[in-house]
């Protein structure tokens, strides 16, 4: 079987680089090799000229605050290029993977979403990731669209890093505490995504869109103290003290794009087709501490 990877490099394309070695030939395509999700049109070229049974696009604009200045190469990466995937895909008969985001959803209550909630974008951004999944819905081909969020990884930046380089540098950090959702690594997306591909193949019925996140949720505030404690606990030079991690709201911090507040997803759809049990946010990101620490 061979398998066409979009996006290689990034923190999740380098983890599923890993995960979908073994289900068969792997072809790895970065902007090197001419995919360039800014050419729709290139990109599908050069995607259907190696005959893939599956189809995994990694790659995404996920610049959010300057993509509201970048209105159209954001809606070229996000939104045209899954579109155009989707055309190969269905001519091709391939199963088409592809990641989304909880910027879908308008952030409003406090209760997890399910896929069935109403969308309502805040930002370039999430509108163009959910014209991205109308696409491929709509192209009547076996998919998978994963929905996550607040995903990082060992390899590259993360908002772990960033917050144990301030605490090292600064005797105060402030940090929003109104913004909920689960920390995600791209090592669980990517062996998640790995046992999806293989189950889809093998019962087509299962196709569709899901939520995929760790469990539990914190707030980003949260998720900094915890970060930053447990590195604390292990020995590293940590300046700021524990009570001065300050909790602030959103409107404190500016940003030109919205964010939503409640990022909270339910995976109970994708647990129950699948038969998988989803670990505890903290245990992914206590794993991905103890790789950098």
């Amino acid at each position: 079987m061979k398998i066409v990877l979009l996006g290689p490099k990034g923190q999740l394309g380098w983890e599923l680089q890993r995960s979908l070695a073994p289900l068969g030939e792997l072809i790895a395509l970065d902007r090197s090799q001419g995919a360039d999700l800014a050419d729709p049109q290139a990109l599908a070229a050069l995607v259907r000229s190696h005959a893939p049974r599956v189809i995994v696009n990694a790659a995404a604009y996920t610049a959010v605050d300057k993509a509201e200045t970048e209105q159209a190469l954001c809606r070229a990466v996000n939104a045209d290029s899954p579109a155009a995937l989707a055309e190969v895909a269905r001519d091709l008969g391939a199963l088409l993977v592809h990641y989304s985001t909880d910027y879908v959803f308008d952030g409003g209550g406090t209760e997890p979403r399910d896929e069935g909630a109403q969308t309502g974008p805040l930002s370039v951004y999430g509108a163009t990731k959910l014209a991205g999944e109308q696409a491929i819905q709509s192209s009547g081909r076996a998919h998978l669209i994963l929905r996550t969020s607040w995903v990082y990884a060992a390899r590259g930046g993360n908002f772990a890093k960033t917050m144990l380089r301030l605490a090292a540098e600064r005797e105060q950090l402030k940090v929003t505490n109104d913004q909920i959702g689960a920390p995600t690594g791209a090592d669980l997306l990517a062996d998640v995504s790995a046992h999806l591909i293989r189950a889809t193949l093998a019962r087509p019925e299962l196709s569709g869109l899901y939520h995929l996140v760790a469990a539990g949720e914190t707030s980003w505030h949260a998720y900094a103290r915890h970060v930053i404690e447990f590195a604390r606990a292990r020995g590293t030079a940590i300046k700021v003290a524990p009570d001065q991690i300050l909790p602030i709201a959103t409107t404190e911090y500016p940003t030109p794009a919205r964010r939503p507040l409640n990022s909270r997803l339910s995976t109970a759809k994708l647990q129950q087709a699948f038969g998988l049990t989803l670990p505890d946010w903290r245990t992914g990101v206590e794993r991905m501490l103890t790789e950098i620490l």
